[in-house]
């Protein structure tokens, strides 16, 4: 077998996969207008407040979406109108993990370029994540395996160690990002942890994580 050939059947690592498939699907959701990615926020809250889970939580763990993402801004705000204590993801000093507790749409502020809103609160360790009922993550893709492709950095992989044992983890993603696992599954490397279910703007759905 010539180099060249050798090459040709290499299979990516997966990073690289992960590296490839991340560049790709940022670059499809630039083009959903802005009017779609409203009507897919309204629709994320209308499934995940439909969830017994959510239904019977205390407290919920929740990422504050940048402009692209799968929008949380109205479902962040119902569960705090509705008495649910909402953690945020916070960076603390030397970029330490934790949550902040949202108090209002007014309190959420982007700290630096191309960081998620945060909290303007106390700064809450990592392991305040025990006390969340349910956990809502982001996603760039999920499989019907439980795998979920983030955005790189890990930092989901390492908060959820702080998880109380069996509490739901939910992903949020558009349709077109949920892939079949046995036709088309995620790169998955040992240290990524699944999640329970994932909800698109079509429906929720459970998954095998």
């Amino acid at each position: 077998m010539t180099p060249m050939s050798e090459g040709l059947l290499r299979t990516p690592e997966p990073d690289e996969a992960k590296a490839h498939l991340r560049a790709t699907i940022r670059r499809e959701r630039l083009h959903r207008s802005e009017r779609r990615r409203h009507e897919a926020a309204a629709a994320f809250r209308d499934h995940l407040l439909a969830l017994p889970a959510i239904q019977e939580a205390r407290c919920v763990s929740v990422y504050a979406s940048r402009p692209h993402e799968p929008g949380t801004d109205p479902l962040i705000e119902e569960l705090h109108r509705r008495g649910v204590r909402v953690l945020i993801p916070l960076l603390g000093d030397g970029l330490q993990r934790g949550w902040g507790v949202y108090r209002g749409v007014e309190d959420l502020v982007e700290r630096a370029p191309g960081r998620p809103p945060e909290p303007s609160g106390d700064f809450l360790p990592s392991a305040t994540l025990a006390e969340a009922d349910v956990i809502v993550v982001p996603a760039l893709a999920v499989d019907t395996r439980g795998t979920r492709l983030g955005q790189g950095g890990g930092w989901y992989d390492r908060a959820l160690m702080d998880a109380r044992p069996g509490t739901p983890i939910i992903a949020l993603a558009f349709a077109n990002e949920v892939r079949d696992a046995v036709t088309d599954p995620l790169p998955r490397e040992p240290h990524d942890l699944g999640v329970d279910m994932v909800v698109t703007p079509e429906g929720a759905f459970a998954l095998p994580a």
